[in-house]
């Protein structure tokens, strides 16, 4: 069974119409889900809510209660390199959460998540998918390539508790972690997969380029690119079922 989730109203609304998912959701908590199918496939569809404590809940509740075993998250997300317009479509091969970790002498050092921080390793690098996850994104991203008008990337997210609206940080981010992208989910998405044994598949759409501006752009294309990255998934979905 398939376990799809997105964080936005913009991102739901757009799953369910490409997913033609019309009935009242089941409420469990702050996580509302949809069940549905896709050629014979059942799929449960959930908005999460933003960050990374309702992305993690609703990840959790789709495959311990529902018994999802793959997830796919999908949604839009910050641009963190300058060669990636709005509009571009990221699939995730490399994912990290990078605010956890140890606060001293008024800096951050970053740990990988999950981990007891004191006497852990800087986190100088993001995970790797597993090769068959990053084989099946592989092949969306030519499938894509030549439906999408804007670039289609297999890349690095990076994801935080906050919406950047610096451009320091964004080519600090850029630079430290070769990432593409920042969201406020995938990151923990990624850690309960990773503890349940799923695969997970990330498709974000880029929103805004996370910088100065961003509060005056994300809202103008969310919606643009919710769109697109809800079409995304049922080039995956066609890909992933047999």
């Amino acid at each position: 069974m398939f376990g799809i989730l997105c964080a936005t109203v913009e991102e739901i609304a757009a799953l369910r119409a490409a997913l033609g998912v019309g009935a009242e959701p089941e409420r469990h908590g702050p996580t509302r889900v949809w069940r549905g199918d896709y050629a014979g496939e059942p799929f449960v569809l959930a908005q999460a809510g933003i960050g990374k404590v309702n992305a993690a809940a609703a990840a959790t509740l789709l495959l311990g209660v529902f018994g999802a075993t793959r997830l796919i998250f999908c949604g839009v997300a910050g641009g963190l390199d300058p060669q990636l317009p709005v509009g571009a479509v990221l699939l995730a091969d490399r994912l990290a959460i990078h605010d956890y970790g140890v606060m001293a002498g008024g800096r951050l050092t970053a740990t990988a998540s999950g981990l007891i921080p004191l006497g852990a390793p800087e986190l100088d690098a993001l995970t790797p998918v597993p090769p068959s996850v990053r084989a099946i994104l592989q092949q969306l991203a030519e499938v894509l390539s030549g439906q999408v008008a804007a670039p289609v990337r297999l890349g690095g997210v990076v994801t935080a508790d906050y919406f950047l609206n610096c451009a320091q940080t964004r080519a600090h981010l850029h630079a430290r972690f070769a990432a593409q992208a920042i969201d406020m989910e995938s990151g923990a998405v990624n850690q309960v997969a990773q503890a349940w044994g799923a695969p997970l598949y990330v498709i974000r759409t880029l929103s805004d380029l996370a910088g100065e501006e961003s509060h005056l752009t994300y809202p103008q294309m969310a919606q643009m690119a919710a769109h697109n990255s809800a079409l995304c998934v049922l080039d995956l979905l066609k890909l992933l079922t047999p």
